[in-house]
């Protein structure tokens, strides 16, 4: 078999085993059918499925990435909005979700359905502060090659809905919490910059779960490999650093591997030039690992965002080995242009949505 396809097939079976409706469903016995659903983020749709597959008809809001709120009833309200950086769909859409909660009545019982994404795709922003310095505090965030967890600390300070906001505003007396984990810890409070926390001093009844994460779809993958009689070397969360460091760590483990499969999740950081090119962090990694691998035979390497996007392109990431490296390819790296070499030599990783959000995955076979 071509080892590119099958590091393609093992990423693949972790994507799908964090699927936002198959882990959703897997959670929802036992929970009480609720007054209202609630859903934001990138898998908001695939979840809010789930959901009304389970309880029939439920008013139900979904506050989701472009063409992504695809496939629901058509009684479901849809907001789509911008990502990564928000727009005015955005503010809509964390009115939406601020109002439709302040409506719950007394008793009440609310499902919300949280994943990534939800720090840009909903926003109900605190007095005094406008669109333009939401809009110019997300790119300057996304440039500065900061964590997810720093860049959300400082995204809460701005909102009304972060951080507990949402839940500070309802009055009910059940809340169930559904995520999808983007995040490392897996911590409610940074996933989507806490659309989904508890507020200080809740009265209500409270149940919250991650349903999904980076370490479900990494076990999967593995699985897979093994399954496919493959030794397994690596199954880590290492790639929470900048790009051009993960790639030097990861370099002479791969370099050094056996016939096998090496597996690592996270969520790397890029530093942007002020006029970067086309390309996400997953493409950056993987035209920097390409760079490692060079003139390796038998490796192939598959970098991509779970979400089956990568920053501001329609590309998960990219598929590497020992050949794609070639001329010319160091300076659309150091332009932060590396979709555009990967799309010509025919190395871009291209899923469209997947329904799930868990952060990055890298799957490396040696043949």
């Amino acid at each position: 078999m071509d080892i590119s396809k099958q590091a393609v097939d093992f990423w693949q079976a972790g994507v799908d085993a964090v699927d936002g409706y198959t882990a959703t469903k897997a959670a929802l016995p036992g929970v009480p059918k609720p007054d209202r659903i609630l859903a934001v983020g990138k898998p908001a749709a695939a979840m809010a499925r789930a959901a009304l597959a389970r309880f029939g008809s439920v008013p139900t809001l979904v506050v989701t990435k472009d063409d992504h709120g695809r496939d629901l009833p058509d009684a479901v309200e849809v907001i789509e909005a911008s990502h990564p950086v928000p727009d005015d769909r955005s503010l809509a859409g964390g009115r939406a979700l601020r109002l439709a909660m302040e409506q719950m009545q007394p008793g009440s019982h609310v499902l919300l359905l949280v994943s990534g994404g939800a720090s840009s795709l909903a926003e109900d922003l605190l007095p005094g502060t406008s669109l333009r310095d939401l809009e110019a505090l997300n790119r300057n965030l996304l440039s500065e090659g900061l964590d997810i967890c720093a860049m959300n600390a400082e995204r809460r300070k701005l909102s009304r809905i972060k951080g507990g906001g949402l839940l500070s505003h309802f009055k009910g007396a059940r809340a169930t919490v559904l995520a999808i984990s983007d995040v490392p810890g897996d911590d409610l409070n940074v996933i989507g910059s806490g659309i989904g926390a508890l507020p200080d001093n809740y009265t209500f009844t409270a149940t919250t779960q991650i349903v999904a994460s980076n370490a479900h779809a990494r076990n999967a993958a593995v699985t897979a490999a093994d399954v496919a009689g493959l030794a397994v070397f690596a199954n880590e969360e290492a790639l929470h650093d900048d790009y051009l460091q993960v790639a030097a760590k990861l370099g002479p483990i791969l370099r050094g591997m056996d016939k096998g499969v090496m597996i690592f999740g996270g969520e790397p950081t890029v530093v942007l030039p002020e006029k970067p090119g086309r390309g996400g962090r997953n493409q950056a990694l993987a035209l920097a690992l390409a760079k490692e691998i060079s003139g390796q035979p038998g490796l192939a390497i598959v970098v991509g965002g779970t979400d089956g996007t990568d920053g501001p392109t329609n590309a998960a990431g990219g598929i590497v080995c020992g050949t794609t490296w070639a001329d010319g390819a160091e300076t659309y790296l150091q332009n932060a242009d590396s979709g555009s070499f990967l799309d010509k030599v025919d190395a871009l990783l291209t899923t469209g949505p997947t329904g799930t959000n868990v952060m990055d995955l890298v799957v490396a076979i040696r043949g």
